[in-house]
């Protein structure tokens, strides 16, 4: 009955059977407002781990109903957690815990004021034992990551999503068995599958408002009062974990001087909390202590990591350089790193939380971080040292872009023949550049689908360190981003590739070429070779778009001016060409720059390609001069040499729609064209008469001859 005020349970009461009854009467609305458990140190595990779930879950709802009742918060953590609300602004709602988990054996759970409602549960422990289930309470929908691209989204997780229990319905049972040691169930494969960046499917958006508020708490009194007012809003395991985790990785900075003066650590938990900073081992163990008193298991980890003055093929002896945590939630072990979670060092520390490092899959976590211990690599199969020292080094950042793997995964490259390929993998379209020692030259990259091609040309012997950037291809006015580096070892130059300086990536068509508006590029490749200097390029545009090419050189004396007119633009409806004469052997960087003309603002390079011609005969002339009245449908068929020979009989053959006559002017008096049945304007021209010959147009209803082309005559 309601009157009832406290229950009295005997030994011959099954032990399983003590929290729904108590669960069912909080649920109708009896006004208890605190639940004592005085738990004895003989108390079996089965009562334990068959009742305690359900007696937390009671425990939870009484302090809802406190809230609910508005009764004055009493002690340091109500007051502080109420604070942190009001900061925040975040409404009170009610969550019954799903995984409550007993890893000790406490006095009591908790303790409240007498306000004449009050309830205590006795619990005598029985001699039997029985073996229970492990159970998952509404898991929910699994989602799984997308990696987009910013440094904190893409890590997705999937939180156990927990209702309230309709009227009358009971908990059910759970068990979670207390394992110091990790064993075959919390082994993940090697190498990554590639389904989640966590060791958990999660769902990060459920942690918004816990996040905000375990933001705020600034409570530095002792680490037991800390962990009290996080709890407040923290009430799953996993809730505990994430709550103080956000706290750490928000509140405690690296003691960058600690690092270069031992003498000056500090890494007890009460000394990390009090001073707010730390290194590694100071963060590692406030994080243990923590999550011990939120009655979470956790160790603390020890061992090599790649991390600051770290450099590609460095090998690790001597003692362990790093800590960092592993946590229990839903019967598995699961792996943290909270110093590298809060940010970075550079001469100061810098906050800068990264997700990443929260419950990272442990076939991420090992490409910079590798036990005393390989147990808890977490791993099957496990790494050697020096497997670990082999492997590239993956940082969250590469992650972060959305880049997915590289080939080959080793940290140090040796080059074949003077030349050295790395492929990445991307889950969406990518944009890359790449350094080579610093410097933006000797790499030809080329864009798949999803991902790259990268060619490296060393010119010197020896180790290079080749760095990789990337950004989002929607990105197109911001910056690329470090995403790997790795060092390349060369033991042979490759003379016959010497790649311009003037070189845009990516080189060959592509999915970004396309979408500027160059469809079915021909060659498809990156590399254009040619034997006499010429070689053409064509594409399909789309309708609105205008585009002009250049062409490079590294070792060229040419004016810039006069190599683009070694180049001739050709262009009949939507199918574009492009004529290319070489004007010397060499290797050249040829550049197709495009613009939309609704768009405002300039051309961006659209494609390019890498020319290459070993014929050192070869000598090209320029093209004609064209002039603005020189039309994209008009075609010229013959001279296409700008230079003429002296003193000759030179035939032309060009279309020219729209016109009503076409001349050729050499001296003083203009010689008119004859219109053929096949359409072109055709007819001869002798050189001998001036130092220019000019093709000059009239078209109907204007008295005017306009100049379109011109040539020089080749002096004696």
């Amino acid at each position: 009955p309601k009157e009832r005020r406290i229950f009295s349970l005997h030994p011959f009461f099954p032990c399983e059977e003590i929290g729904p009854p108590l669960l069912r009467a909080l649920q109708k609305g009896w006004p208890f407002v605190m639940i004592c458990l005085p738990l004895s140190s003989f108390c079996c595990h089965c009562c334990v781990s068959r009742c305690g779930p359900s007696i937390s879950a009671a425990y939870a709802l009484t302090q809802t109903a406190l809230r609910r009742s508005k009764i004055k918060p009493h002690n340091l953590a109500q007051a502080e957690a109420a604070k942190v609300q009001a900061t925040v602004n975040q409404p009170q709602t009610t969550v019954v815990t799903g995984e409550t988990r007993f890893y000790e054996q406490p006095s009591a759970v908790a303790s409240e004021p007498d306000h004449g409602n009050r309830v205590t549960v006795e619990i005598h422990p029985r001699t039997t034992s029985q073996i229970g289930k492990t159970h998952f309470f509404n898991r929910g929908t699994q989602v799984f990551p997308d990696l987009r691209g910013q440094d904190n989204e893409g890590f997705q997780d999937d939180r156990d999503q927990q209702p309230s229990l309709p009227q009358g319905q009971d908990l059910p049972d759970y068990e979670e068995k207390r394992r110091s040691l990790p064993d075959e169930q919390d082994l993940h494969a090697y190498p990554w599958d590639r389904s989640n960046l966590k060791s958990m499917p999660i769902d990060l958006q459920q942690f918004k408002n816990l996040d905000a508020y375990a933001a705020k708490v600034n409570t530095r009194s002792n680490v037991e009062d800390l962990v009290s007012v996080l709890l407040q809003e923290a009430h799953s395991d996993l809730e505990k974990v994430r709550a103080i985790w956000i706290w750490i990785s928000h509140h405690i900075e690296y003691d960058v001087e600690a690092y270069h003066d031992e003498s000056k650590i500090f890494c007890k938990p009460a000394e990390v909390l009090q001073s707010g900073k730390s290194v590694c081992a100071g963060y590692s163990n406030l994080f243990e202590k923590m999550c011990s008193i939120a009655g979470i298991q956790c160790k603390n980890l020890s061992g090599h990591a790649k991390g600051r003055g770290y450099k590609p093929g460095k090998v690790f002896r001597g003692d362990s350089n790093h800590a960092w945590n592993a946590v229990f939630l839903h019967g598995r072990w699961h792996l943290l790193d909270s110093t590298w979670g809060s940010g970075y060092t550079m001469d100061k520390f810098i906050f800068r939380y990264n997700e990443f490092y929260f419950l990272t899959h442990p076939a991420l976590f090992i490409a910079e971080h590798f036990p005393e211990d390989y147990k808890w690599q977490l791993l099957k199969p496990t790494l050697t040292l020096p497997q670990f020292e082999r492997h590239i080094q993956y940082r969250s950042c590469f992650f972060a872009r959305g880049l997915v793997a590289a080939t080959p995964a080793t940290a140090v490259i040796q080059t074949e023949n003077g030349k050295a390929t790395i492929v990445i993998e991307s889950c969406r379209p990518t944009l890359f550049m790449s350094a080579l020692n610093k410097l933006n030259e000797n790499c030809l990259i080329m864009l798949q689908r999803n991902g790259m091609k990268l060619e490296v040309y060393p010119q010197q012997t020896g180790t290079h360190c080749l760095q990789i950037f990337a950004k989002h291809f929607q990105d197109m006015k911001g910056s690329y981003n470090f995403a790997l580096e790795c060092s390349l070892e060369c033991s042979s130059v490759d003379k016959s590739i010497s790649l311009p300086k003037d070189l845009i990536y990516p080189v060959g068509p592509n999915w970004f070429t396309e979408q500027v508006g160059i469809l079915k590029a021909s060659p498809p490749g990156p590399v254009i070779h040619t034997d006499d200097g010429r070689c053409a390029i064509t594409f399909t545009q789309s309708e609105d778009l205008d585009f002009f090419a250049t062409l490079m050189s590294n070792n060229s004396r040419i004016p810039e001016d006069i190599r683009r007119r070694h180049i001739w633009k050709t262009r009949q409806g939507n199918q574009a060409a492009l004529k290319i004469h070489l004007p010397h052997a060499g290797h050249f960087a040829l550049s197709i720059w495009a613009k939309k003309t609704s768009d405002p603002g300039g051309c961006q390079c659209a494609l390019s390609y890498l020319l290459s011609c070993p014929n050192k005969s070869v000598a090209w002339p320029v093209f004609p001069q064209t002039f603005t009245n020189w039309e994209d449908d008009y075609e010229l068929v013959a001279p296409l040499a700008g230079v003429l020979p002296a003193n000759s009989q030179v035939q032309f053959k060009l279309k020219l729609p729209g016109i009503c006559q076409a001349y050729v002017k050499c001296g003083e008096k203009p010689l008119p064209l004859t219109l053929s049945e096949t359409g072109f304007w055709e007819g001869a021209c002798n050189t001998s008469s001036g130092e220019t010959v000019s093709v000059q147009i009239s078209k109907e209803g204007e008295n005017v001859r306009r100049y379109i082309l011109e040539y020089k005559v080749k002096t004696r």
